[in-house]
């Protein structure tokens, strides 16, 4: 049973640890069995993969294993065959791989579920880090950047109603992929209020990405250039 907290306070050979979270004490219990349970604190030091990092990894791997039928452990065996195949990394453990490895990997492991459409909790959002392309990923999938249920590519700012789609040049606007009822809530709150809440900005889309995502054409904008 993994627990994940953070050192209060250290006295001699006295340790004190406040948790993350409430711990689920009759499982505690019973693996005690009427005993003193024994316990191993790992301690983050900078370089190898932090208790954070394999939490979040798990956390993902685990949705994945759900949704898939496979176990947690086939869905880490899968993940890790096509890391290295992908990246040519050597075998690694997760047990005492450094940081920057588990960085990469968990990087991976998000993007893998997004390219095979494997999707996670929503309360796992926050697995992903900061500095993780998430709008761009959610762009490139239709998947809404705040619950990842299906979503539309959302102007900012908006494209007043009946206005062309088909004729507007992207370039001039920011994005983000919203689903019906976060793109309700960001019309009825306000941009300002939305992106402050749920701590989210439109981002702005060169030219080969807005093609790829189908929002314009190369004759397009040869078209806006007056190139035509």
């Amino acid at each position: 049973m993994l627990l994940n907290g953070s050192i209060e306070k250290l006295s001699g050979d006295e340790l004190t640890v406040r948790l993350n979270k409430m711990p689920d004490t009759l499982r505690l219990h019973q693996l005690a069995n009427g005993k003193k349970p024994s316990v191993a604190v790992e301690v983050e030091d900078g370089r190898s993969i932090s208790p954070e990092q394999r939490k979040k990894i798990w956390a993902l791997i685990n949705d994945y294993a759900l949704y898939t039928g496979y176990s947690p452990l086939e869905m880490e065996a899968w993940t890790k065959a096509f890391y290295m195949a992908e990246t040519g990394s050597e075998y690694f453990s997760m047990s005492n791989c450094s940081m920057s490895k588990a960085s990469e990997y968990l990087s991976y492991v998000i993007t893998f579920g997004f390219d095979h459409g494997l999707p996670w909790s929503t309360k796992h959002m926050d697995s992903i880090p900061d500095d993780y392309p998430l709008m761009m990923q959610c762009l490139k999938h239709r998947l809404c950047v705040i619950c990842g249920k299906h979503a539309d590519i959302d102007h900012e700012p908006p494209l007043g109603a009946g206005r062309n789609r088909n004729d507007v040049d992207n370039r001039l606007y920011k994005f983000m992929p919203l689903c019906r009822v976060h793109h309700t809530i960001r019309h009825q709150k306000g941009i300002n209020w939305f992106m402050d809440f749920y701590k989210i900005k439109p981002v702005k889309l060169d030219e080969e990405t807005l093609v790829s995502l189908r929002l314009n054409t190369r004759k397009q904008f040869e078209k806006f250039d007056g190139r035509n």
